[in-house]
């Protein structure tokens, strides 16, 4: 090969990679590019980790791209073709482009922080996705959590721990939010949804609950479709466990403004589909608050959500498939509600996850004293007073006006209140705008 070409080829490759290295340099720390007011901020245990890990990998990809820098100079004196060299920095910037993707994901959850009221909203949502990964006992030690918003019908939670783009694993759990669940009780069910995802992993409880399902399936005869069926679900349906446990029957309620959809949509089954089908996802949802929360109220939403979607006018097979799914439905519940994961030390998960004040006359009473008494209120915890709210929305108490109003103040008082060690400022804040809480909670 000519060796003018081979000379131009290595001093060309050996451009791009300084080019890349002056390109890295322009990945900033978060902290020097965050323009939100500091209510808005992430909790302080979720941006040190994001830090650490893009400071992490942008350190890893500047050694790459040196040690490549240091190859090259070797290379072009041992005979080494261009194409091999040219193949040595296409793989660098794959890894360049896969950093960068990395930074975006964090960039978009920490970029909306800036925007008027949502950043506010954001920052309780936060303290309010921490709320739902506590657990009385220790069992295990949840991830930072940070909330975003984004268009669509569902929230999703990319996991702490699971892969980025590049296989890095992620620091922490991001959870998507939905634009038109803003603002409004509804968005507990979403995100503390989102958030079971996220202990269901750290606790495996998908893993120690399968066997069961199962072993079911080899002793229920005609019926073993159904437990088929509840295995492949099993995913969805412990973390809408963890909603109901956490909030009450506003995680139905909340549901069902998710999967409310025409008739084709809330019957159709794909049985590649780790989602139940809406129909059955409701009465799911409905019989797990019945079993931990006993209250007629389940069945009458239970009734309410068949007005909505009868049956009657459905095919046979799938009518018996219904009826099959029902029939059944107790015994998975039981199973679910009263499994005794390894991680919990021998409690079950009724016993761990699910609250007594939660129930629907607790709720109802503790309502009743935040109307006469609204400071009240924000000396709750956030699943608490988003499952009272929520339940006072059920009943006819609240307005979707006022349960608009409160909810966001709620976010807001939350936000200002912060998380983490060392919000002097926002505990001032707190107190400063107590009297304008009050109010705007007062319907």
């Amino acid at each position: 090969m000519n060796h003018a070409v081979v000379g131009s080829a290595y001093r060309m490759l050996a451009d791009e990679a300084r080019a890349l290295l002056t390109r890295l340099e322009t990945v900033q720390p978060f902290a020097l590019q965050m323009t939100m007011v500091p209510a808005a901020a992430v909790p302080a245990r979720a941006l040190a980790a994001i830090e650490q890990h893009v400071a992490r990998v942008r350190i890893a990809v500047g050694q790459q791209v040196r040690d490549y820098l240091s190859w090259l100079a070797r290379a072009c004196r041992g005979g080494v073709s261009p194409a091999e060299a040219q193949s040595g920095l296409a793989l660098l910037r794959i890894r360049f482009n896969q950093l960068l993707s990395q930074y975006d994901i964090f960039a978009d959850v920490l970029s909306q922080r800036s925007e008027h009221d949502n950043g506010i909203w954001l920052a309780g949502l936060d303290a309010a996705a921490a709320d739902a990964m506590a657990l009385r006992g220790g069992f295990f030690v949840p991830p930072p959590a940070v909330c975003y918003l984004d268009r669509g019908r569902g929230a999703a939670i990319r996991r702490a721990r699971t892969r980025l783009p590049g296989g890095d694993p992620n620091p922490v759990a991001v959870v998507r939010v939905p634009r038109e669940r803003m603002v409004g009780s509804g968005i507990a069910s979403s995100l503390v949804h989102e958030v079971g995802h996220q202990c269901s992993a750290s606790l495996g409880l998908v893993e120690s609950l399968r066997p069961l399902v199962q072993g079911m399936q080899r002793t229920r005869g005609p019926d073993r479709i159904a437990w088929v069926l509840f295995e492949r679900w099993l995913s969805e349906v412990i973390a809408d466990f963890w909603g109901v446990a956490k909030v009450g029957i506003a995680a139905t309620t909340g549901l069902i403004g998710v999967v409310s959809l025409p008739s084709a949509f809330v019957f159709r089954v794909a049985l590649d589909d780790p989602h139940p089908f809406p129909w059955i996802r409701v009465k799911i949802s409905c019989a797990l608050g019945k079993a931990l929360y006993p209250h007629s109220q389940w069945n009458k939403l239970a009734a309410l959500w068949e007005s909505f979607y009868p049956t009657d006018g459905l095919e046979e097979q799938k009518r018996r498939l219904l009826t099959m799914l029902e029939s059944n439905l107790g015994a998975f519940v039981n199973m679910l509600v009263l499994h005794r994961p390894k991680a919990l030390c021998g409690h079950s998960l009724m016993e761990v996850v699910a609250s007594p004040d939660r129930h629907a006359r607790h709720l109802q009473g503790l309502y009743t004293s935040w109307r006469a008494t609204p400071r009240l209120m924000r000396l709750a915890s956030p699943t608490l007073a988003l499952a009272a709210v929520g339940q006072a929305r059920f009943d006819g108490r609240m307005s979707p006006e006022h349960e608009s109003r409160t909810v966001g103040a709620l976010l807001r008082h939350w936000a200002l209140r912060g998380h983490g060690p060392g919000q002097t400022a926002r505990t001032t804040a707190v107190r400063m705008n107590s009297e304008s809480a009050v109010s705007i909670q007062q319907e």
